[in-house]
C-alpha cells in the first residue's frame, strides 16, 4: 500500500472513531438519555436537556480532543526535536512546573479568573513556561547548546520543581484533594471559557508548526546537514521548543497533567504513516484527540458512577508502551 493510501486509510478510521467518540461522549453521564433525545434537541424540538448536552458533555468532548491534540502535536515535535521516540511533552520540565504552579495558588488560596482560566490555570501556565524558559537559558550558557545538555537541564529542573511540589503539599495537607486535579489530569470541571481560551492557540500552533514541517524534516537529518541544506536551525528549534511548550503548558492549565499521550500517539502515526512531518503533525493532532476521547470515556464508565482522573487511564496504556520502547531500543 502506497503512502499516500495508508494516509487516506488512517484518515477514515480516524474520522468514524472521532464520531462514534463523540457521539459515545454525548450519551454518558450521571443523567440518562438516549439518541432520540439528542436528536430531539437538535431538531430544536426539546431544550429540557439542553444544559446537559451542551454545557457539561459537549464543552467536555471538545475540551477533551483540544487537550488530546496538543499534547500529541507537542510530542511529535518534541520527538522530532530530540530525534528520539521516547520524548514527550514533559521532557523540559513543562509537566512539573506546571503542576507547581497550580500548587503554589491552592497553597496561597488563591481564586481569581484572568481570560476564562482560573487562578489555578494560569499559575500553572506562567511556571511551566517559566520553568522551561530558564531551562533553555541555561542551555545556552556560554553559547555551548547542544539537545542533550537541554534533555539533561530540563529532566533536573523537573525534579527540582516536582520536590518543591511535594513539600507544599506536605504542608497543607487539607489541599491535597484538590491538586490531585493537577497531578492526575480531569475534564470534570470543563466549561466554555476553557475552549474558547485555549482552542485559537492550539490551531495557530499547529498552523505554525505546518508551516515549519519542511524544516522539521530537515532537522531529523542533523544540525549540520540542515544548516547545509538552507535551514536557519537555530531559529527553528527556538520557535519549535516554544511551541511545544506552549501546548503542553495550555494543556496542563485546562486540565492538569496528562502523562503519555505525546509519547504514545505521534509514535504510533509514525509507524503507520511514516515520519514525513508534513503529515505527522497534522495525523498526531488529530489521533490524540480522538485517543484522548476515549480515554475520558473509560475514566467516566469504568467505575460508574465513580469518576476516574483520567491520567490514570493514560499511563495505563503509556507505561507499558513506554518500557516496550525502552527495551527495543536498547
Amino acid at each position: 500500500m502506497s503512502a499516500a493510501a495508508k494516509r487516506r486509510l488512517l484518515l477514515v478510521i480516524l474520522a468514524v472513531l472521532l464520531a462514534a467518540g463523540f457521539l459515545a461522549s454525548m450519551l454518558t453521564g450521571p443523567v440518562r438519555t438516549t439518541v432520540a433525545d439528542l436528536l430531539d434537541l437538535i431538531a430544536g424540538r426539546s431544550s429540557a436537556l439542553s444544559t446537559i448536552f451542551i454545557d457539561l458533555r459537549l464543552s467536555r468532548v471538545l475540551l477533551a480532543f483540544l487537550v488530546g491534540a496538543a499534547l500529541s502535536l507537542s510530542g511529535a515535535i518534541l520527538q522530532g526535536y530530540f530525534q528520539n521516540p521516547m520524548a514527550d511533552p514533559f521532557v523540559v520540565g513543562a509537566s512539573s512546573g506546571a503542576s507547581f504552579g497550580a500548587v503554589v495558588c491552592i497553597y496561597f488560596g488563591i481564586n481569581v479568573t484572568v481570560l476564562g482560566f482560573s487562578s489555578q490555570s494560569v499559575f500553572a501556565f506562567a511556571a511551566g513556561f517559566g520553568l522551561v524558559s530558564f531551562v533553555y537559558v541555561l542551555s545556552r550558557r556560554k553559547d555551548l547548546y547542544r539537545v542533550e545538555t537541554l534533555l539533561l537541564t530540563g529532566i533536573a529542573a523537573g525534579a527540582m520543581a516536582s520536590a518543591m511540589t511535594s513539600f507544599l503539599l506536605f504542608m497543607k495537607s487539607d489541599s491535597f484533594e484538590q491538586a490531585v486535579f493537577w497531578l492526575l489530569g480531569s475534564f470534570a470541571l470543563a466549561d466554555w471559557r476553557q475552549i474558547g481560551a485555549i482552542a485559537p492557540y492550539v490551531v495557530l500552533c499547529l498552523g505554525a508548526a505546518q508551516g515549519l514541517a519542511k524544516d522539521m524534516n530537515l532537522l531529523v537529518m542533523g544540525d549540520e546537514a540542515a544548516q547545509s541544506l538552507g535551514c536557519p536551525v537555530a531559529r527553528v528549534r527556538k520557535i519549535f521548543l516554544a511551541l511545544s511548550t506552549l501546548l503542553a503548558a495550555l494543556s496542563v492549565s485546562a486540565s492538569g497533567i496528562i502523562g503519555f499521550v505525546g509519547l504514545v500517539v505521534p509514535h504510533w502515526v509514525r509507524i503507520l504513516i511514516g515520519p514525513d512531518h508534513r503529515y505527522l503533525f497534522v495525523f498526531s493532532s488529530l489521533a490524540g484527540g480522538v485517543f484522548l476521547i476515549y480515554c475520558d470515556l473509560l475514566a467516566r464508565t469504568l467505575l460508574f458512577p465513580t469518576e476516574l482522573p483520567i491520567g490514570v487511564i493514560t499511563a495505563a496504556v503509556g507505561a507499558p508502551f513506554f518500557i516496550y520502547l525502552l527495551n527495543k531500543r536498547k
